[in-house]
């Protein structure tokens, strides 16, 4: 018996060890943790538990029956993340380079299954060169076996990828299919076809950085959600992500402890300029009605001109979409539709209220958004919130012109509770506009033409550039001041807690994709 003591504890110890010490040290050259390095800082102290540690490929092409790792490059596992159970894998760039076998696609499927039938979020740390190209169509069957369950799981468990590494060809789709992904600066990057390839076919000359680094997906694409300055704040930023979602679609967020007191943020009544035309940082207007120190921003550098994040109002997780006037003046086009409304139905696949500040002056005119499809892509914000069930509140800052009104979650599509500060203006658009429309003949025909806009100006804005008309007919629920918002919100969400919907039976609804 103890021999085989001696030769388990033998094999465990060289699982450890990966592709051999020599390439750990060249990973720690590079300023990259190891897989186990990973996972253990990634998780609670003790609580990780390994499937499949003696794992080895199984081909014997090309002599690779000569090369054999326990673990075959990947380490999967369960373990707890502020005490609550998340299922990982961490793909090991020290062995094969991290490529995908068809054993280290049954390892990271074994433990997909197991996250979808417990009910519990998947990470998945992603370092790797590709599909392993010995073992051919096998390694890119194990693909589409993980693309399959990135589909299933889909709006049932929260799915996190982080890419530490590089993460090219068909490996990018299975993080494109989660609901975040994070990048790593400088260490990682992400692309369908490389450098090399691009250089063939286009006569491009570009780096993987250029091409597919962190800042590229950030600010760019949109891929990323999260940029990282190395691995340790990009786990970092993982266990803080966790702290906002369920385990699954069947449970609810986890509040926090919190006293009630008075919740008045005598700060909000100094953020918003009198004149409309200038610009202010919503960022301020969130901090002043949430928790403090509770905002989780999600694709910061992207599409600026919408804010997208998880916070805690009262200790209870909200999902926050914000117009920010400092960019483009808060307008809608075709990147913050697209991003506001994939944050809005994941909020809504996992029971995270919605709240909405509103300071929109409309959507972005122009024949770079018309021909990039800003119809379809600003459908997508209208049929997300639409769609959503989840408790939704509005709150209008300033500015709501035009069908970007009816888009930003107003109360024609479904909103539950829609509050405006006394500075609203609700109209088709902004008050000397309409004038110019209204009164053309008027404004053409007077004497003094400049004289006469101002007066038809403030004419047109003494009727709708104000949040009373709207009210009087039941679209805003209440004129609230900006120091009792927090107070308000705090009251509204708790009011919709139990708030259910029984939507029409299908199979699904067709989002203009």
């Amino acid at each position: 018996m103890d021999s085989k003591i001696k030769t388990l504890n033998e094999k465990l110890e060289q699982t450890k060890l990966g592709g051999g010490q020599a390439r750990i040290d060249k990973q720690h050259q590079k300023k990259k943790l190891t897989a186990r390095e990973r996972v253990t800082y990634l998780l609670d102290e003790g609580s990780f538990e390994e499937i499949g540690a003696l794992v080895t490929h199984r081909t014997k092409d090309f002599g690779m029956e000569n090369q054999k790792f326990y673990g075959d490059g990947v380490v999967t596992g369960y373990g707890t993340v502020n005490g609550k159970l998340i299922y990982v894998f961490a793909q090991d760039f020290t062995v094969f380079g991290g490529s995908l076998s068809e054993t280290h696609a049954e390892k990271i499927c074994k433990i997909m299954d197991m996250a979808l039938n417990v009910g519990a979020p998947i990470v998945g740390l992603n370092d790797s060169g590709g599909a392993r190209i010995q073992e051919g169509v096998r390694s890119l069957g194990g693909y589409a076996d993980i693309f399959y369950r990135n589909v299933q799981s889909s709006g049932v468990i929260p799915q996190i990828s982080a890419i530490m590494g590089p993460c090219a060809g068909g490996a990018v789709y299975s993080p494109a299919m989660t609901d975040f992904t994070l990048m790593v600066q400088d260490t990682s990057y992400m692309f369908v076809t490389g450098p090399n390839v691009v250089k063939t076919v286009t006569n491009e000359e570009i780096t993987s950085e250029e091409l597919g680094g962190a800042s590229v997906h950030s600010s760019k694409s949109g891929v990323a959600h999260k940029t990282a300055t190395n691995d340790v704040e990009c786990l970092e930023d993982i266990k803080q992500l966790l702290k906002y979602l369920p385990q699954s679609n069947k449970d609810k967020p986890a509040s926090l402890d919190y006293e009630l007191s008075d919740e008045i943020r005598e700060t909000l009544s100094d953020i918003v300029p009198e004149s409309s035309n200038k610009p202010y940082d919503m960022h301020q207007v969130i901090e002043g009605i949430i928790d403090e120190n509770s905002f989780y921003e999600i694709h910061k550098d992207y599409a600026e001109n919408i804010i997208v994040g998880f916070a805690h109002l009262g200790g209870k997780p909200i999902g926050i979409v914000a117009n920010q006037p400092m960019f483009l003046a808060g307008v809608l086009d075709v990147d913050s539709s697209r991003k506001g409304a994939r944050f809005v139905r994941f909020c809504d696949a996992f029971n995270i209220p919605l709240l909405v500040l509103e300071d929109v002056p409309g959507f972005l005119p122009g024949t770079d958004q018309e021909w990039n499809a800003i119809i379809t892509n600003g459908a997508k914000l209208l049929y997300a919130f639409s769609e959503a069930t989840v408790p939704r509140v509005t709150v209008i800052t300033r500015k709501a012109y035009g069908g970007a009104y009816d888009v930003m979650n107003s109360k024609h599509i479904g909103a539950d509770m829609n509050f405006a500060w006394p500075n609203a203006e609700i109209a088709v658009m902004g008050a000397k506009g309409a004038a110019e429309i209204i009164f053309k003949r008027e404004i053409s025909n007077a004497e003094d033409k400049e004289a006469k806009w101002k007066e038809k100006e403030a004419e047109y804005a003494q009727l709708f550039a104000n949040p009373y008309s709207a009210a009087e007919r039941g679209f805003i629920d209440e004129v609230i001041l900006p120091k009792n918002t927090r107070r308000k919100l705090i009251k509204a969400f708790s009011m919709l807690e139990n708030k259910e919907v029984i939507r029409p039976h299908r199979k699904h609804g067709n989002i203009p994709l």
